[in-house]
C-alpha cells in the first residue's frame, strides 16, 4: 500500500485588494499546516488569520457550505498559496493507491471540530432550557420500589403516563433557574436541570422504567424529557448577516467571570436571527457614571423620562472578546467565548463583530 497520490482540493480564493479591509494575515503564519488529531477548525484558523473567525470568507464558503461544511481529517495539509499573486488557500488531502492483489484496509479518521467537545459535549447531550412550560405537562415520576425516597440506579421508577409509542430512553429533570431578559425582565425560558437517565419498561397508566443513571439525587415529582438523537458537533464560525445585539445571561462552571473556553448563555436566540456558529463580539457594557464637574443647568425643565440623571454619564462599550454560538433556543443561545482581551461579565454586550 503507497500513499501516492495527494488529491488537490481547492476551496478559495482570497483578495487582498478586495478583502484587506476585511481580512488580515498573521503576520508569522506559516505557509502550510499539517492537520493533527486535536487540533480544531478555530486554531487551525489562528495560525493564518488574525480573526480566526472569517476562515468561512477566505474559503468563500457559501450558506451551504457552512451550515453543512466539508469536513477535514488529521493528516490533511493546509496550504497558503500565493503563486498566483494573490493568496488562496488549498486543502491537499491524501489518498490510498493500491497495489493489484492488495486489499484496502479501512482508516479510521475523525473530522476535526470546530471548537474543543469535551468543553461544550455537555450543553449538547441534554436540553438546557425549557420553554413555554414544558416540564409541566411533561411526563413525571410518581413512585418508585419500596416506597424509596433517593432514586439510583437501578431502581425501579413509575412513571404518571407514557403511551406506547413514545420513545424507550428519556432523561430525568427538574426545573432549575428561570431566565429573564436584563433590559426588559421578560422570562424567556427556564434552565432545566439534568438529573439521570431512565430506560422505560412498560408503557401505560402508570408506567414503569429503570434508573440506568444518576447524576445528582432523584426525586418523586421530577419530570422526564425524550433523551436526544444527537446535536451537530461541528460547526462553521461566521458573522451574523444583520445587527444584533444582546447581553450576557449566565457564565457556567462555576466562575464570576468568562475567559478563553468558557460556556455562557445570552439573551439572543432563533427568533432574533441567531444561528449555531455565528460569532459575536463581546463588549464592556459601558458603567455610568457621575460627571465630577456637572454644574446644573436650572433653566432646562428636568426629562422625567430619561434613563440617566442629569449629572450622569454612560461611558462607552469597550470590545473584550469573541463567543460563537454553538446551541440555540428560540430566546436563548448557548456560546464558547474564544478570545478575550479581559475579563467577561455577566450584562456584558454581544453584538455584530
Amino acid at each position: 500500500m503507497f500513499r501516492s497520490i495527494i488529491t488537490l482540493l481547492s476551496l478559495s480564493c482570497l483578495c487582498l485588494s478586495v478583502h484587506a479591509d476585511e481580512i488580515t494575515l498573521q503576520k508569522n503564519h506559516p505557509e502550510r499546516y499539517v492537520v493533527k488529531k486535536g487540533d480544531t477548525l478555530w486554531g487551525i484558523s489562528g495560525k493564518f488569520l488574525k480573526d480566526p473567525w472569517q476562515w468561512p470568507k477566505v474559503w468563500k464558503m457559501n450558506r451551504t457550505e457552512i451550515k453543512n461544511p466539508h469536513l477535514i481529517y488529521p493528516g490533511d495539509v493546509v496550504v497558503l498559496d500565493t503563486s498566483n499573486g494573490s493568496p488562496e488557500f488549498k486543502l491537499l488531502r491524501q489518498t490510498v493507491t493500491l497495489e493489484p492483489g492488495v486489499v484496502e484496509e479501512p482508516l479510521e479518521k475523525e473530522a476535526i471540530y470546530t471548537i474543543p467537545p469535551n468543553i461544550i459535549g455537555p450543553f449538547l447531550s441534554q436540553p438546557l432550557l425549557i420553554e413555554n412550560d414544558e416540564l409541566d405537562t411533561a411526563p413525571r415520576i410518581i413512585g418508585a420500589q419500596d416506597n424509596r425516597l433517593i432514586l439510583s440506579p437501578g431502581t425501579r421508577i413509575y412513571i404518571n403516563n407514557l403511551e406506547e409509542a413514545d420513545k424507550t430512553f428519556w432523561n430525568i429533570y427538574r426545573p432549575g433557574d428561570v431566565l429573564k431578559d436584563p433590559d426588559t425582565n421578560e422570562v424567556l425560558g427556564t434552565e432545566a436541570i439534568y438529573l439521570g437517565d431512565t430506560r422505560i419498561t412498560k408503557f401505560g397508566k402508570p408506567a414503569s422504567g429503570n434508573i440506568v443513571k444518576a447524576k445528582e439525587e432523584i426525586f418523586t415529582k421530577d419530570r422526564l424529557v425524550v433523551a436526544s438523537e444527537g446535536f451537530k458537533e461541528s460547526f462553521i464560525p461566521h458573522a451574523p448577516e444583520s445587527e444584533v445585539k444582546g447581553r450576557i445571561l449566565r457564565i457556567y462552571g462555576g466562575v464570576a467571570e468568562a475567559g478563553p473556553e468558557t460556556v455562557v448563555s445570552i439573551n439572543l436566540g432563533s427568533k432574533d436571527g441567531v444561528e449555531d456558529g455565528h460569532v459575536l463580539a463581546v463588549s464592556r457594557h459601558g458603567r455610568i457614571i457621575k460627571d465630577p464637574e456637572y454644574k446644573e443647568d436650572k433653566s432646562k425643565p428636568v426629562d422625567k423620562k430619561a434613563k440617566l440623571k442629569p449629572d450622569e454619564v454612560q461611558l462607552p462599550d469597550e470590545r473584550v472578546g469573541l463567543v460563537m454560538v454553538f446551541r440555540t433556543f428560540d430566546r436563548v443561545s448557548y456560546g464558547l467565548i474564544m478570545q478575550t482581551s479581559d475579563a467577561i461579565y455577566t450584562l456584558d454586550t454581544v453584538h455584530t463583530p
